[in-house]
């Protein structure tokens, strides 16, 4: 059976974009609940500035707290301050982000790709020394907001030049939910091109409902790691557009009726959505959110 890794973001990327912060004891029970529905890699937040993103000052805490959890704990990390914060934390993975777009670029990090490359570098150096895994993600991996579509081999280039860095994973992220199923099949193609031995995932938004058919794509294209939200829950604060990520409880419910396997329990991730629903105080918008139940035999 095809079995594939889901890496949880509802509490990095889902709360990151919500106008209230949610105490950092309600992300630890959140985060221990889907630990126990059977996510096994689970973002808890960014080392980012708290001026910027409030939603992700408690970030140290959190991570420090869910140490003890039997998954793997990314945090994401754009500067060798967030790399020594991370370190500090006890953080074992990081994922360094980058912008494949230099709109995009300028507008999330404050400096273009170029720049924010030379500055991951020095993150990347720290992080090797203090022997935390490094994983990498490729924001407008396909489409910018700015920019419009990515070119597949800027996405190369940039894909290539984390994996010089030493991201033993690269994922491709869709920031804004609008790549198509033949864009990604040609990014994808240039990526591996570049990097043919290194892992490759995805991170899908759903803005125009595409993210189901591109998780498809991804699989015809041999790929096994996927990023999503509990409830679709969440967005980029510096990408106009990017709604919701693709949800969590929906994908699993997709992959299991095509038999790929999650190790996920869908009920259980049921139970948590209206949990996350209660914290950020709104109904999320999830495919399955949306029935009020689902019959066992349509599961």
């Amino acid at each position: 059976m095809t079995e594939v890794l889901l890496t949880e973001v509802v509490l990095r990327d889902g709360l990151q974009d919500e106008p209230i912060t949610v105490p950092a004891h309600e992300k630890v029970r959140l985060a221990r609940g889907l630990v126990d529905a059977g996510v096994r890699s689970l973002e808890v937040g960014s080392f980012v500035s708290a001026r910027r993103v409030p939603q992700m000052a408690d970030t140290g805490e959190v991570l420090k707290t869910l140490l003890d959890a039997p998954a793997v704990l990314h945090t994401l990390v754009f500067t060798e301050r967030g790399a020594r914060q991370a370190i500090e934390a006890g953080a074992r993975s990081v994922r360094l982000v980058v912008s494949a777009s230099d709109g995009h670029s300028v507008a999330n990090a404050g400096v273009p790709t170029d720049a924010a490359l030379e500055r991951l570098a020095g993150c990347a150096a720290l992080l090797t020394e203090a022997g935390v895994a490094i994983e990498a993600s490729v924001a407008t991996a396909f489409v910018c907001p700015f920019d419009g579509d990515t070119d597949p081999d800027r996405t190369a280039d940039v894909a290539a030049r984390l994996g010089k860095l030493g991201a033993r994973v690269v994922h491709l992220a869709d920031t804004i939910g609008a790549a198509r199923p033949g864009q990604l099949r040609a990014t994808v193609a240039a990526v591996r091109d570049e990097l043919p031995d290194v892992p490759l995932g995805l991170h899908l938004h759903n803005t125009y409902g595409r993210a189901a058919a591109n998780a498809w794509e991804g699989l015809s294209l041999g790929i096994r790691r996927f990023d999503s939200a509990l409830g679709g829950l969440g967005g980029c604060p510096f990408a106009p557009g990017a709604s919701g990520n693709v949800a969590t409880d929906d994908l699993v419910d997709f992959f299991h009726h095509e038999g790929i396997a999650t190790g996920i329990d869908v009920d259980k991730l049921a139970e948590l959505r209206d949990q996350v629903g209660l914290a950020v105080g709104h109904r999320l918008d999830s495919a399955l959110a949306a029935i009020p139940a689902v019959p066992a035999t349509l599961r």
